[in-house]
């Protein structure tokens, strides 16, 4: 199942791709993996899987030790500022940076590390109060608080989009997000670029492509669905 499944995603961000006029190696795909075993991963980088997405701090650490190191990890949920220690040399980019204390937390760990963490500013486009994010409005003046921070680097913006039953009622939030960063990157603002946009999941991800995603994040359509009984996460 697990093949067939990388197969029809691999499809359909070809397809999405060709109406774009966009091409395949614009686009990464992102296997969402949590509340998924260790073995499920390991039968996905079997299969040539490489970059993995993870919504926990602990269960990152658990699967980062368990896995090759040659895999790509994401961290694309929510992040509290207590955990930033436990991730910040493991990641290849944080997702999710919604506020100037988390990007403060994130600059002080890294530069303890001497690292320079790459980081994402999630945004959210939909207004939803129940999603984690920057608001569309203060976007700009949090782009200009993070802007002096020198070990972290601004990539792009992430969002996660209302689940809907027809993708297309979400093309507008993907639009908008993708304006937000043709915005920001037009100000040249030292310290930020607008390389990634990190939006489309399972439902709609073909629809975020044609928007402009080079970052899709697919979990159920690799993995099937979730079980959250597992450890209790």
């Amino acid at each position: 199942m697990l093949e067939e499944n990388l197969k029809f995603v691999e499809n359909e961000i070809q397809e999405a791709c060709r109406r774009a006029g966009r091409r395949r190696d614009e686009v990464t795909l992102i296997a969402v993996s949590k509340t998924k075993p260790v073995s499920v991963l390991k039968e996905a980088y079997d299969l040539g899987v490489r970059v993995f997405g993870e919504n926990k701090v602990q269960e990152l650490m658990d699967k980062y030790e368990e896995l090759p190191k040659d895999i790509h990890w994401h961290m694309i949920g929510h992040l509290q500022r207590n955990k930033v220690k436990y991730i910040i040399d493991k990641v290849d980019l944080i997702h999710s940076v919604d506020s100037v204390r988390l990007a403060e937390t994130i600059e002080k760990e890294a530069a303890r590390k001497n690292l320079t963490v790459n980081i994402l500013i999630e945004v959210n486009v939909a207004g939803e109060e129940s999603k984690f994010g920057v608001s569309p409005e203060e976007l700009p003046e949090f782009v200009e608080q993070i802007a002096g921070l020198t070990h972290i680097r601004v990539q792009g913006l992430m969002t996660i989009a209302p689940f809907v039953e027809d993708s297309e009622a979400n093309r507008r939030i993907f639009e908008d997000l993708r304006k937000l960063s043709v915005d920001i990157a037009e100000k040249n603002v030292d310290n930020i670029t607008m390389r990634i946009l990190s939006m489309g999941m399972t439902n709609d991800y073909s629809v975020a492509i044609e928007e402009g995603a080079t970052m899709v994040r697919v979990g159920t359509g690799i993995f099937g669905a979730r079980n959250y009984a597992i450890n209790g996460r």
